[in-house]
């Protein structure tokens, strides 16, 4: 039996990764980045460092509560780092780790792509409704 060394396995074991099957890590990062409060997040911090608060501000309809899971989950994923600065107030900053500027490429061209082709799919949508609503 051939002995393989710690590199030949985690190369193995990446491999076999699919994001197709549900219990596979990957489909869980999936799912998790493909949240709409972690595109907009990750495409606000592209932009450089903020607060909470000014987080906040800029993603229209966002929930304290959401803002302060989903920057959680970030900062656990190793994509969001957090800084607090002890003042008074304290004042803590969110930026994106390596990790996250590497996925913001990404999600902000997702985010792009939206804002660019809108009014395409909204002229699908109502032809889509339009002939629909014919048969």
């Amino acid at each position: 039996m051939a002995t393989t060394t710690a590199a030949q396995r985690r190369e193995k074991a990446r491999v076999e990764y699919d994001a197709f099957i549900k219990s596979c890590p990957t489909n869980q990062l999936l799912v998790r980045i493909s949240d709409k409060w972690v595109s907009l997040i990750v495409s606000a911090l592209a932009e450089g460092s903020m607060r909470y608060s000014d987080l906040g501000r800029k993603i229209a309809g966002v929930s304290p509560k959401m803002l302060t899971q989903t920057l959680r989950s970030l900062e656990r994923d190793g994509i969001v780092a957090r800084t607090v600065t002890p003042s008074v107030p304290v004042r803590v900053d969110y930026e994106l780790t390596p990790l996250g500027m590497n996925l913001s490429c990404l999600l902000t061209a997702v985010k792009d792509w939206a804002e660019q082709h809108i009014e395409e799919v909204n002229e699908a949508r109502d032809r889509y409704d339009a002939s629909s609503a014919a048969s």
